[in-house]
């Protein structure tokens, strides 16, 4: 590695990021032989979207990885967009002499002849190395649909039980459910989403899986996880939403009502994101990632020769809270090896006239504190730098609203949409409400109350935040069990 890459202004110290050029959604996350595979969409010509490819990174821990050469490159049926990847343990395909490999499932991008339509089909690559090197199925495509234009992001996983393989695909402005037992042939099962949840933008990117509710596993759901594409119409941009039902190997069923729309970020930069396929029989964990940028200005974020980063690694699981079973994200635990130097600065009361400030010691800080309500109207955390660029987290006890403010958190004049206050509904539990805040070179990613409401955010300062504020407004307020980490850079 040079002594400059990864080195660059803005570059991401502990989420993944390409070497250079462009990429966007995570794609075809798979476990297979020790390794975790990441793939995902891929500029290689250039550093804005374009001709899509799959590049390719492994990690043994989630946390530090290794680029390695693209994996799949566009061909005779056109580019290759989204998807996913799964062990074919019992040879279903027919693809490994009877042993077990790697297909990924995606789809692939072109125009029908003589027209500028676009045109979406399902193809299958696979692997016998490992996930080194990929041939293409020469039955390929194995689905197509010439009603349907906006046909993508196949998810595939084996649902044991009905013994068949199930493929979750965005069609337009539903999802639809197809089912196989060889992975080269699908037959249509359901379709799903029609006057449910948000419709603001074009469904793209679909996960289907089970989780534990309390981790109960007698009390199970399914979560679908849908992304929605830009629509100028809404300030937010791109973002992803997610229900909550039962799948019978066939067809899913919402358990809350078609008005209800489940928001998975309440911030601006978490998008397309889905889970980890095949992970160890002992791992029961749901392990999820998303592309860490939004369509509304990804293309002109201030970055130099790459962009784009993705989220950091979370375990998702279902909590019963006073609303609803809802999905709750953390970062895996794998990330404590990241830690080092911790400070505990133990308990703090704040009142109105007098903030708590210190130095922080690095531009890269884990932030865990508990703040317990006394009588004040607000009360938060500020970081800011030397020329007065910041970011606010606030929590409004009266209207229990947590903000996490960017308006003049940096560079911001390349789009007029990012300058914004991120905001969501957070009730307090027992009178307190505990922040863990992950500060990297140019994101943000705040964790309330153990990951029940998650904002993740991009920022561009021209300078590290190393001045911490905490602050109380109209009152008093107290701060408990406040600890700072040092994170380390995972391409050191």
């Amino acid at each position: 590695m040079s002594k400059t890459l990864y080195k660059e202004k803005y570059r991401l110290q502990f989420h993944f990021s390409p070497e250079e050029k462009w990429m966007n959604d995570p794609n075809g996350m798979v476990f297979f032989n020790g390794e975790y595979h990441l793939f995902y969409q891929h500029n290689p010509l250039g550093t804005t979207w374009g001709p899509m490819h799959w590049g390719h990174a492994v990690s043994k821990d989630l946390i530090h990885w290794e680029q390695l050469p693209i994996a799949l490159n566009p061909d005779e049926y056109g580019t290759i967009f989204s998807g996913s990847a799964v062990v074919d343990w019992n040879d279903s395909t027919g693809f490994f002499n009877g042993e077990a490999g790697l297909v990924a499932i995606y789809t692939s991008h072109d125009t029908y002849p003589d027209s500028d339509r676009a045109r979406q089909r399902q193809c299958l690559a696979y692997s016998r190395d490992n996930g080194r090197t990929w041939l293409k199925y020469e039955g390929n495509p194995v689905l197509t649909d010439e009603n349907i234009t906006d046909y993508r992001d196949p998810k595939v996983f084996w649902h044991k039980e009905t013994n068949k393989w199930v493929m979750v695909l965005a069609t337009g402005q539903t999802i639809t459910f197809y089912t196989s037992t060889n992975l080269k042939e699908w037959e249509f099962a359901s379709e799903f989403g029609r006057g449910s949840g948000s419709h603001d933008g074009v469904w793209e990117c679909p996960d289907l899986f089970e989780l534990a509710v309390d981790s109960d596993e007698n009390n199970k759901r399914w979560v679908l996880l849908v992304s929605i594409g830009d629509n100028p119409s809404f300030p937010e941009g791109s973002r992803t939403q997610y229900f909550i039902g039962q799948f019978d190997g066939k067809t899913f069923i919402n358990e809350n009502s078609d008005n209800t729309t489940l928001w998975l970020d309440f911030g601006r930069d978490n998008y397309a994101g889905v889970s980890w396929s095949d992970l160890p029989d002992e791992d029961k964990r749901r392990i999820y990632i998303g592309w860490m940028s939004n369509w509304r200005y990804a293309n002109v974020v201030p970055t130099d020769g790459w962009r784009s980063a993705m989220t950091l690694p979370r375990e998702l699981t279902l909590a019963t809270t006073e609303s609803g079973v809802r999905l709750v994200q953390k970062v895996v635990s794998e990330f404590n090896q990241l830690r080092s130097n911790k400070e505990d600065i133990g308990n703090i009361t704040l009142i109105s006239e007098k903030e708590f400030n210190m130095t922080l010691p690095s531009e890269l800080i884990e932030l865990n504190f508990t703040f317990e309500k006394s009588d004040a109207a607000a009360f938060g955390i500020i970081l800011e730098n030397t020329v007065n660029e910041k970011v606010t987290i606030q929590y409004d006890t009266v209207a229990q609203k947590l903000f996490v403010d960017r308006m003049n958190a940096g560079e911001c004049q390349f789009s007029d949409s990012f300058p914004a206050i991120q905001e969501t509904t957070v009730t307090m539990e027992n009178g307190q409400i505990n922040l863990q805040v992950l500060l990297d070179t140019s994101s943000i990613e705040v964790f309330a109350n153990g990951g029940k409401a998650v904002c993740t955010s991009l920022i561009f300062p021209s300078q590290a935040y190393r001045k911490l504020t905490l602050f109380s407004k109209d009152g008093s307020t107290h701060v408990r069990d406040a600890v700072l980490n040092n994170l380390s850079s995972i391409w050191d």
